[in-house]
């Protein structure tokens, strides 16, 4: 699974505004919809599941996470939406839901199959563990910056 497979161009934003969690998932479920990859029920799905299980992901560096996500029924077909943020917005830690992560880079994941969510996460995953890659994704300004630095082929 190739996360480069997933992204289009229309599905991501850089440098973006957002005042809380609610409204980069909104903005980006609005993106998914749009492109027509999710039921219009998706963004309503990701927030109510965000609000249960939580998706903040501390990472190693000064950049965290967060992928939040929902069930399979609200997608069309499979795409992955990400914004790289201004400032950091609080998302809560998918592992202790009572701490909070201050996060500046989110991915929404809209895909239709559960083991590819789980495929998904795994990539997604490998990516976040690598500063190099995480300050190159802070840094982009275009899609082509963001092509350049996610590798063709992780395995």
């Amino acid at each position: 699974m190739n996360i480069l497979d997933f992204l289009a161009p229309d599905l991501v934003s850089l440098h973006y505004t957002a005042k809380d969690p609610a409204d980069v998932i909104t903005h980006l479920g609005g993106l998914l919809f749009e492109a027509g990859y999710v039921h219009e029920t998706f963004v309503a799905a990701a927030l109510d599941r965000e609000s249960r299980l939580p998706t903040g992901l501390p990472l190693s560096g000064e950049i965290n996470a967060a992928i939040p996500h929902t069930e399979v029924e609200h997608v069309k077909k499979p795409g992955l939406a990400m914004a790289t943020l201004t400032a950091p917005v609080v998302f809560q830690n998918m592992v202790s839901p009572e701490e909070a992560v201050p996060c500046q880079l989110v991915f929404v994941m809209a895909l239709d199959q559960p083991k590819a969510q789980i495929e998904m996460l795994q990539e997604i995953a490998g990516v976040l563990q690598e500063p190099a890659m995480l300050n190159s994704l802070m840094a982009a300004v275009t899609f082509e910056d963001i092509r350049a630095i996610f590798p063709k082929d992780r395995s």
